[in-house]
């Protein structure tokens, strides 16, 4: 059965945005030591993507490789590469139809769908939901491990990872990870 992983990135108080930080707009040539562990060293054992629609639509429009800007490192190339390879699961009630190759539109229960998913053929399951959904998978018990990218900021605004909850969720600690910008991402299993 595959499995699935909950990433959220996200400020010190549980904000789903990306600010600025010092370091964060430091370009680099090279991908980071945090970003190569979260995403490529899973390139070959992950083979779908969840996301949001609003999600997916902003990596669409970032990520893709119709994005590439001339002379960009060749990480992001090979991040936009991996990104229009591997299936992309789009949750929406709104969106109709895409043109994002390897991509498929589903709506309806959330633990339905990663059920049916869970039972496909394929390698395991990266959620990129965004804040709604990673927290509707802790509320639920329905992610088998969550990685969470804390940035060094209190933000005050944007949506929120943490809400109500129906009952206590357990998680063990794995691994936690420092970045060069004072990020850290910690790694967490879920207890069952």
């Amino acid at each position: 059965m595959r499995k699935i992983t909950a990433n959220a990135y996200m400020t010190l108080d549980g904000r789903g945005e990306f600010p600025e930080y010092p370091g964060s707009d430091r370009p680099s040539d090279g991908v980071s030591a945090l970003f190569r562990h979260l995403w490529f060293d899973r390139f070959d054992d992950v083979t779908t993507v969840i996301m949001g629609r609003r999600s997916f639509l902003g990596h669409q429009r970032t990520w893709s490789e119709k994005a590439v800007k001339p002379g960009e490192a060749k990480w992001l190339l090979d991040y936009r590469r991996y990104l229009d390879r591997v299936e992309k699961i789009c949750l929406s009630h709104r969106l109709k139809s895409t043109d994002w190759e390897n991509s498929r539109i589903l709506k309806g229960d959330l633990a339905r769908i990663l059920t049916k998913l869970r039972h496909e053929n394929g390698g395991n399951i990266m959620l990129e939901g965004g804040p709604a959904v990673v927290r509707e998978c802790l509320r639920r018990d329905l992610a088998d491990d969550y990685w969470f990218f804390v940035m060094p900021v209190v933000y005050g605004k944007g949506p929120r990872y943490w809400g109500p909850m129906d009952k206590q969720c357990t998680l063990k600690l794995v691994e936690t990870k420092p970045g060069e910008d004072r990020e850290i991402l910690l790694h967490y299993e879920a207890v069952r």
